[in-house]
C-alpha cells in the first residue's frame, strides 16, 4: 500500500493474528487513520500483532518528508501493524497524549506500551528501535513498567488500543 493510502470501506480486511500477520502486512505496509476507517483500524488493533504508530501533523514538513521513510520501515517489518495518525485530525483519540515534537512513535504489544517518544526522522533508527522493542518479551516489558514511572505513565496515558476503544464507545 503506498504511503498515505487509507483503508477502503468496500474492501474486506482480515484481523491480524500471529498466524497470518506476514500475509496481512504484505498487502498493506502501513495504514493511515481517517474518519472512515476507525472501526476497521480498531478491529485490526485488536489482533495479536505489534503496533507501531507514527503520530504527526499535516502542517509538519518533517512529518511530510518522513511518511515515505515510515512506509519503508513498515515494509521491513511485515509482521507488525504500522499506523499513521494525524494528531490534529484525530484529537478526540490522541489529543491528550503529550506529543512534544514530531515525529513521535508509539510501539505497543497487546495492552503494553513498549515505547512512546520523539524520533529523529531516520528510517534506520526507527527500524532498530522497532527491532529492539519487539524483541522484549511481555514478561520483561511488564517488569520494566513496574520499575519505571515513565513507562507506567505510558500504560495509563498512551495505550492506543484503549484510546481508540474509548473514542468509538
Amino acid at each position: 500500500m503506498p504511503a498515505g493510502a487509507t483503508l477502503r470501506p468496500d474492501v474486506k480486511y482480515v484481523l491480524c493474528t500471529a498466524e497470518n500477520a506476514e500475509n496481512v502486512a504484505n498487502t498493506m505496509h502501513s495504514i493511515t487513520l481517517n474518519s472512515d476507517n476507525r472501526e476497521q483500524v480498531a478491529a485490526a488493533l485488536a489482533g495479536d500483532c505489534w503496533i507501531v504508530a507514527c503520530l504527526c501533523a499535516a502542517w509538519c514538513g518533517t512529518c511530510d518528508s518522513y511518511q515515505a521513510s515510515f512506509e519503508s520501515v513498515a515494509a521491513r517489518h511485515p509482521d507488525k501493524l504500522f499506523l499513521w495518525i494525524d494528531i490534529e485530525d484525530h484529537a478526540d483519540i490522541v489529543g491528550d497524549l503529550d506529543v512534544e515534537n514530531f515525529p513521535t512513535l508509539l510501539i505497543q504489544h497487546h495492552e503494553l506500551v513498549a515505547f512512546f517518544g520523539t524520533m529523529l526522522p531516520d528510517p534506520a533508527l526507527a527500524h532498530r528501535l522497532v527491532q529492539a522493542q519487539t524483541e522484549i518479551s511481555d514478561a520483561d516489558m511488564t517488569e520494566m513498567i513496574v520499575n519505571s514511572e515513565e513507562r507506567a505513565r505510558w500504560q495509563r496515558e498512551c495505550n492506543l488500543r484503549a484510546l481508540l476503544r474509548n473514542a468509538l464507545s
